[in-house]
């Protein structure tokens, strides 16, 4: 991979609308309803923070293999995945503990399933969320 010094910034916006839910947006994207999930008081059937946080995951594993596949020129008709992740109470906080990412990816006659194996852990070992996940989160709150 190579490395650039180049900084990006991302930036969303969400908005309390009621009861444990809310909206979150980003310039020129759809808005996505968010709440609490069901297991801690809140509301099925709406994304939560930890859904996002496991799909961010899988979402990058993804598109970095789509990346890393078609510098390889790796000829493949399908990729799905799955993701899991574990998330429990260490030293009295709730903190994800694991994820782990079923990939599924279905090559076209002929390819080689050696060289897919070894795009895909390059793709995770590259992935730029599951190498962030211990990030450093600064808090700046306004109080009016």
């Amino acid at each position: 991979m190579d490395v650039r010094s180049k900084v990006y910034f991302y930036q969303t916006s969400v908005k309390w609308t009621e009861q444990r839910k809310g909206t979150i947006s980003c310039a020129g994207k759809p808005d996505v309803q968010v709440a609490t999930p069901p297991e801690f008081k809140g509301h099925e059937n709406i994304w939560s923070p930890e859904d996002l946080f496991v799909a961010s995951a899988n979402v990058c594993l993804m598109t970095t293999f789509l990346s890393v596949a078609e510098r390889a020129g790796l000829a493949f008709s399908s990729y799905e995945s799955t993701a899991e992740g574990r998330l429990e109470i260490v030293e009295g906080k709730f903190q994800f503990t694991a994820i782990t990412i079923r990939p599924s990816i279905i090559l076209q006659p002929g390819g080689d399933p050696a060289r897919a194996k070894e795009l895909i852990e390059k793709a995770e070992h590259n992935c730029l969320i599951s190498n962030s996940m211990k990030a450093k989160v600064t808090l700046e709150a306004t109080i009016r």
